[in-house]
């Protein structure tokens, strides 16, 4: 049995877990303990489809339209690679884990820590033992250097927020996907509170630890990004010292780290250990040119000020393909989640092969878009082969470059039962 024919079988008796957990009535987004991750500190995931008949709080009744039916399976998306998930792979600039996201449970808002996507690993030049510094410098009436301490005393939870490799593709199951509930401070007020910003400063310059012994065939040393002070204050960036409650791992940055909710995660620059204040005329960096295309840039622009800002568009993919036993026959449900964008939606179509769209059921509606959102839709068995599926926003107000690329298509293999 194949390490990827295991992984299914494993994902299938976890759900299978769940369904007798419930008694036979295993509802989408049922919060069941021991099945799939946890809610996250703000207490339990979002009622979902079939979880009760009324709603606390006039939260919406969603319909679920498996009730009552048995799992067959779960099908394997094709195509993808064979690559590991949840374990740790690699060192340095090309040390990789790809989180299972068929794994989690409906309605969870994040993943365990050992269990989040790592792009870059621990650099091993990096002594823990050394006291924490943050250098602040460039366009500041003095440059000045602060502990620690200076960032931990005052930090706060800040929510639970998705981060995404703006690599994450198919040949890695799109497993460079994750969130979690973090605490740390404000990154601009912390700014304000500790230097004067001089004349001409625009913009901040962030830069990481990245130092690594063994070399990389594909990526570029050196962590850093530009941002204007709006860009920060608008996506409510902040300092990271703790993540789902516990001091952030070493291979997510600790003891400090860069979250820019809404932004790829190349911008959300780990071990931060330096801060500058700049201008207008800041040259990109050499990391910013590296992720110039895959942050949907124009060409690779020489100056900092001509990098659009780094944002992920509204996008959406499935999870999850199951099949389901139904007193009227075999259904197939697809499970997915939904990101990105500057605001929360709760429209989405899914295109099955070539058929037609349909509207999908995002239920409950999102109240925030800095975490991902649910949905699920039933269907009749296609005919026997391989389909596409692809998923489509009805609005066209709303910047959707990789949906509109089919970029997160994922393709399964239908019996035709």
């Amino acid at each position: 049995m194949s390490a990827r024919t295991k992984h299914l079988e494993a994902t299938r008796r976890r759900v299978l877990v769940g369904v007798a957990g419930a008694g036979a009535q295993w509802l989408v987004g049922c919060t069941l303990r021991g099945f799939g991750e946890s809610a996250g500190d703000d207490g339990d995931a979002p009622r979902a489809p079939g979880e009760g008949t009324s709603a606390p709080r006039g939260e919406p009744v969603c319909v679920d339209a498996v009730r009552g039916g048995t799992l067959l399976s779960v099908l394997p998306f094709v195509d993808e690679g064979d690559l590991p998930f949840d374990t740790p792979t690699g060192q340095g600039l090309d040390g990789r884990l790809y989180t299972d996201l068929a794994r989690l449970e409906y309605g969870a808002r994040t993943v365990d820590n050992d269990r989040f996507y790592i792009r870059t690993r621990y650099p091993d030049r990096l002594d823990p033992s050394k006291a924490w510094e943050i250098r602040v410098r460039g366009l500041v009436s003095a440059p000045a250097t602060f502990d620690l301490d200076s960032v931990t005393r005052d930090a706060r939870p800040m929510g639970a927020v998705l981060l995404e490799c703006s690599g994450n593709s198919r040949g890695g199951h799109f497993g460079l996907l994750s969130a979690a509930e973090w605490g740390g401070v404000p990154l601009m007020p912390w700014l304000r509170d500790r230097v004067s910003f001089a004349s001409g400063a625009t913009r901040v310059l962030v830069s990481g630890f990245d130092d690594h012994s063994l070399p990389s065939a594909r990526s570029v040393a050196g962590a850093s990004w530009v941002f204007t002070f709006a860009q920060l204050e608008a996506a409510g960036a902040f300092l990271a010292t703790t993540m789902n409650g516990a001091p952030l791992p070493r291979d997510h940055g600790a003891p400090v780290r860069l979250v820019v909710p809404g932004w790829y995660g190349c911008t959300n620059i780990k071990w931060v250990d330096e801060i500058a204040l700049v201008g207008d005329d800041e040259p990109s960096t050499l990391h910013m040119r590296e992720f110039a295309s895959r942050t949907h840039q124009s060409g690779t622009p020489a100056l900092a000020r001509d990098f659009f800002a780094a944002s992920i568009d509204q996008t959406a993919m499935p999870v999850r393909v199951e099949k389901w036993r139904l007193p009227d026959g075999v259904r197939y449900r697809v499970v997915g989640i939904m990101w990105g964008g500057d605001r929360p939606l709760d429209r989405l179509r899914l295109r099955v092969g070539g058929a037609a769209p349909e509207e999908v059921h995002v239920c409950p509606a999102p109240a925030t878009n800095r975490t991902w959102t649910w949905w699920s839709h039933v269907i009749a068995p296609p005919p026997a082969g391989r389909a596409a599926l692809t998923l489509e926003i009805p609005d066209g107000a709303v910047r959707t470059r990789r949906l509109d690329s089919r970029f997160y298509a994922r393709e399964v293999t239908f019996d035709g039962a």
